[in-house]
């Protein structure tokens, strides 16, 4: 399973754990990631989503519509439900 958020695309990063000796030893730093259930009152369907903490805020601002429409516009996701049956 990745630990990818669908919407913003926060990933692992990587970083050092630091003793007190200062000895450095890798590590990874995870994202605040959620499965949750939208449902999206334009289009009468609800989609599940692997998201970051900040993405549901974000979310709970906007709208689940207006922010997906929002990252079509910038170019990070393609999102498919706003299509016409048989394109």
């Amino acid at each position: 399973m990745s630990k990818v958020c669908d919407l913003t695309g926060k990933h692992p990063i990587s970083g050092n754990y630091v003793s007190h000796s200062n000895r450095k030893t890798k590590r990874r730093f995870y994202p605040n990631l959620h499965t949750k259930k939208f449902f999206v009152p334009e289009t009468g369907e609800w989609i599940t989503l692997k998201v970051s903490s900040s993405a549901i805020r974000t979310i709970s601002k906007l709208g689940i519509y207006q922010y997906i429409k929002k990252l079509e516009k910038k170019g990070d996701i393609v999102y498919y439900g706003t299509q016409e049956p048989g394109c």
